[in-house]
């Protein structure tokens, strides 16, 4: 009996939640695998500590993103086993290109032919799955046919787009990291998660914001990442906060099975960026007001005098 009164008080709860309380689901991604040493571990240490993190956190699969001219850098040494030790652990693995080249940098031919090289290594290894993540989130920018032969080219591969519809500029707080630690500057370590948490959130929220806009509704997220140190030391934090927001973190195969999402091809004037963003700038949707740790130029501000606790060394 008390088993059953249990169980129908979580049901009475559930009816009371809010709906959108009930339906924030997100997705992990990791861009730039196998990514060089950061400021705090070699590595093979962030490898062991992201992948204890994310079981520590309860998260079932992220996806690993690989940019295989990546392996073939000094520390990208053993970046095969590292790769391998995600897949391992119920992670699975996409083409993020071959030399994460912009759109503008070659034509489409040769853009189609470097992503084709990671595809080649990616091909049978455990964990692959077709997506492909397009580096900078560049689809082909203001081209509108380099965009359109570079989308037509993915299909022709039966690859699909590994799109992105939040993004809290991780990479950014990473080299502030690495330059501080280049200038021999002491971080607060506390202020330094503080500041991760912040513009991870906050990027979240406004996207959500975004999408409740755009689509009348909450999809299934895809939050872009980077294999970061500073994911290494905070990214069971982050879950433990977006846990008690409301949030469940699926997996990236149960995001990119949305059917609208996944159909979506967005033609605006610059093709790039989230793909909420781009949705929205389709369809005339006013965004929201930006959080304010969104802002690079904002972080770099509040890491500066936050996170910083040593004076800039005098030349």
């Amino acid at each position: 009996m008390r088993a059953f009164l249990l169980m129908l008080w979580a049901a009475l709860l559930a009816l009371a939640t809010p709906a959108q309380a009930q339906d924030k689901r997100i997705a992990l991604t990791f861009d730039d695998v196998p990514r060089g040493a950061g400021a705090f571990f070699t590595p093979e240490e962030r490898s062991r500590r992201l992948i204890a993190a994310l079981r520590e956190a309860g998260v079932a699969q992220a996806a690993f993103f690989v940019t295989t001219e990546n392996l073939d850098a000094p520390d990208g040494a053993g970046g095969e086993a590292r790769i391998a030790a995600y897949v391992a652990a119920g992670h699975v693995i996409a083409n993020h290109s071959h030399s994460h080249r912009h759109t503008d940098e070659t034509d489409a031919a040769a853009y189609l032919a470097d992503l084709d090289r990671a595809a080649a290594w990616l091909k049978g290894r455990p964990g692959y799955r077709p997506w492909f993540r397009f580096p900078f989130l560049d689809e082909g920018g203001r081209d509108a046919a380099k965009r359109d032969a570079l989308r037509a080219g993915l299909a022709a591969r039966g690859l699909r787009n590994g799109y992105v519809t939040a993004d809290g500029s991780d990479w950014h707080l990473e080299q502030l990291t690495l330059d501080a630690k280049a200038a021999g500057r002491a971080m607060d370590m506390k202020a330094l998660r503080k500041l991760y948490l912040q513009s991870q959130l906050g990027g979240i929220a406004y996207h959500e914001a975004l999408a409740r806009r755009t689509l009348g509704r909450s999809p299934p997220h895809v939050m872009l990442l980077h294999e970061t140190d500073l994911a290494a030391l905070y990214i069971a934090d982050l879950v433990a906060e977006l846990h008690n927001d409301g949030w469940t973190i699926i997996t990236a195969d149960e995001a990119f099975a949305d059917a609208e999402l996944a159909a979506a091809m967005p033609i605006v004037p610059h093709t790039s960026g989230t793909l909420t963003g781009m949705m929205a700038w389709e369809r005339g949707v006013q965004p929201p007001l930006a959080p304010l740790w969104m802002s690079t130029e904002m972080m770099s501000w509040m890491f500066e005098t936050k996170v910083l606790t040593s004076p800039e060394p005098q030349g």
